[in-house]
């Protein structure tokens, strides 16, 4: 398995490599060339859809000994679990509806004539839906800190007139292997033009998963091949005496779903009276001008396997509904179920967007590097708070404000750092 590899000997080996950050060089005889002593850099790694207990399965050595050779915990994603709204969270350090990603399909009554959807580049590439926040990589280009994006959500926006020097327009087609030869080629440049802060994002555990169901062999071997992937980065940066400071998260997890378990929301909502923003396990309505009580006849009654809430009364600790991009009225379904709103000849066997509190929604945190302490124990945290780790690992100030706490992850960095 793993291409006749020793991935958990070769990782550990990288990692003891990466530790030797600060160190200068041996001097070496005057016919060798001399090693540059690298400053470390910090790599966040975003594998969409994985949820923690995917590392039980026995395929994903190479992500399970990065682990070991730092911290690992379950993180709760921002409301809605969905991945735009928390890539963004990640971020910015801030929940969607002060981010403003709200959704992965928006309406603003600003533009009441158009929606932003991941398939309109008109929409989700223009900086009208993403300027209500900061990311860290505008943060870091304002500071004079170079930084690279191999994909992330926004990262190809203008975001406050600022993109990062190095950045991709998101192609599924790129394969895993050319992302990871883009991030080692950053660093096989000069230290003057090489990014301290890069993303990288897989996203094919998440497709396999929505495709085919997260207990599918498929979707394991999905994990197996970005755990390869995985192997590669590090023991590339460990071939160039790279020093990493490497955060690996998920947006969310993924649970299973079927073709007998949907809701259909278009048989309450005629166009007539409402319009359907969004559909799956959480769906957003508007009602039409003049029309609000009959839409609230229709969901603010007891439903089977689905719960609706006017956006004011949702439960706080979803911290959602005061963004004028989120829908007048909000359905969520229950673990399992979806709402639809028109006829599909193939439900998704898996999906996200549920409560977050669900354990099938639950995301994974993983850090390892010479500025994390290795074995902390944390408890499940709020993915908002990974933005004030990564500033300080970037060694910028974060943007203040943010609904991330600095203390939840505090314990996991050296004391020297």
């Amino acid at each position: 398995m793993m291409h006749d590899r020793l991935p958990l000997r070769a990782l550990l080996t990288a990692l003891v490599v990466l530790a030797l950050s600060a160190c200068a060089a041996t001097p070496l005889p005057r016919a060798a060339a001399t090693v540059e002593a690298r400053a470390p850099v910090t790599i966040l790694v975003s594998i969409d859809g994985l949820r923690p207990d995917y590392l039980e399965r026995g395929v994903t050595p190479n992500i399970n000994a990065l682990a070991a050779a730092g911290v690992k915990a379950s993180m709760r994603p921002s409301f809605p679990s969905l991945t735009f709204p928390n890539h963004h969270s990640v971020v910015t350090g801030l929940r969607p509806d002060r981010h403003g990603i709200v959704d992965n399909t928006m309406a603003d009554p600003r533009r009441p004539d158009v929606r932003f959807t991941l398939g309109d580049p008109r929409q989700s590439l223009d900086p009208f839906w993403w300027d209500e926040a900061e990311p860290l990589w505008v943060t870091a280009e304002r500071a004079g800190v170079r930084t690279g994006t191999m994909f992330w959500p926004g990262s190809e926006v203008a975001i406050h007139g600022t993109r990062p020097q190095d950045w991709l327009r998101y192609d599924k087609a790129v394969s895993g292997t050319q992302r990871i030869n883009t991030v080692l080629d950053w660093m096989r440049r000069p230290a003057t033009i090489r990014p301290r802060f890069v993303t990288l994002y897989f996203d094919t555990v998440d497709t396999v998963g929505h495709e085919l169901g997260p207990d599918a062999p498929e979707t394991t071997a999905a994990l197996a091949e970005v755990d390869r992937l995985i192997g590669d980065l590090v023991g590339g940066l460990g071939a160039l005496g790279q020093p990493a400071n490497i955060v690996l998260v998920s947006d969310h997890g993924m649970g299973a779903t079927a073709d007998a378990r949907v809701i259909r929301i278009d048989g309450m909502i005629p166009p007539e009276i409402g319009t359907i923003v969004t559909e799956g396990p959480f769906s957003g309505v508007n009602a039409i001008p003049g029309k609000d009580a009959e839409v609230a006849a229709k969901l603010l009654t007891p439903h089977d396997h689905m719960q609706c809430w006017r956006k004011g009364a949702l439960p706080a600790r979803f911290a959602y509904g005061k963004n004028p991009r989120v829908p007048e009225f909000l359905c969520l379904a229950a673990s399992g179920w979806a709402i639809q709103a028109r006829d599909r000849e193939h439900i998704l066997k898996g999906m996200h967007g549920y409560d977050p509190a669900e354990p099938d929604m639950a995301a994974v945190f993983i850090a390892a590097g010479p500025a994390i302490a290795s074995g902390a124990a944390l408890p499940v945290f709020d993915n908002v708070d990974v933005y004030p780790l990564l500033a300080r690992l970037v060694g910028i100030a974060p943007v203040p404000g943010v609904d991330g706490r600095a203390e939840t992850l505090a314990p996991i960095l050296k004391a020297s750092d």
